[in-house]
């Protein structure tokens, strides 16, 4: 799978907006404490964005910038063949044709290293109004392996948008059993209340989870 597959299978943007939501507060749930989390989702990243994000711990991540002029979405997979630094600098391609109204996320130095290279190693965008995803022309490398820009790995729960996917990953990361009912809820936005945090963790509490539902924007009851 490459970023194209993915470009093909996300959603709109309201639906992709939500569905990140619903993960960063399953994460919360599950993984009280912020260090452990893979997914996180910033409602008031600035004055006008909103920021989901995903990181493994071992060097994967992505982020996902919500817009007034739509979404931009950066991935980087640390052994990607494709990787700036086995280039010296982004692959041809994955960064070329990205709209002046996204150049801010391409620059911002959150997604930079130290000399200002953009850490990239996938990359889509959709601007508002427009029908259809969209990803730089891409020459792969010649002995590519299945996943070579880590698309396939790196947003696998965006593609897979089922409460079962999430379960099955949740409960091989986790170790623990995951209440397909109580993700489901979630993953239909609806309001959170104490007996669906508690299917999910009995050791946290709606309160517990506040600061956390706040900076994320996800209704209460």
């Amino acid at each position: 799978m490459t970023v194209q597959d993915v470009a093909r299978q996300l959603p709109e943007i309201s639906v992709l907006r939500a569905h990140c939501r619903s993960l960063s507060v399953l994460e919360a749930i599950l993984s009280p404490e912020w260090e452990g989390r893979y997914y996180s989702f910033d409602d008031r990243w600035s004055d006008t964005e909103s920021m989901a994000s995903m990181r493994n711990g071992s060097g994967d991540e992505f982020s996902i910038v919500f817009s007034p002029a739509g979404v931009c979405i950066r991935g980087f997979a640390h052994e990607s063949p494709m990787s700036p630094y086995a280039e010296d600098g982004p692959w041809p391609g994955v960064l070329d044709e990205v709209p002046d109204v996204f150049r801010s996320c391409v620059e911002e130095p959150a997604f930079c290293d130290e000399d200002g290279m953009p850490v990239v190693t996938a990359c889509m965008w959709r601007e508002t109004g427009h029908a259809s995803w969209m990803t730089g022309t891409i020459d792969y490398p010649d002995e590519q392996p299945d996943d070579p820009d880590g698309a396939g790995s790196l947003f696998q729960l965006l593609v897979d948008r089922s409460p079962e996917g999430f379960q099955r990953w949740a409960e091989d990361y986790y170790e623990v059993p995951v209440a397909l009912e109580a993700v489901s809820h979630i993953f239909a936005s609806r309001p959170l209340i104490d007996s669906v945090v508690n299917a999910l963790n009995p050791e946290v509490t709606l309160a517990d989870l506040t600061k956390d539902l706040a900076e994320i924007g996800y209704p209460l009851s």
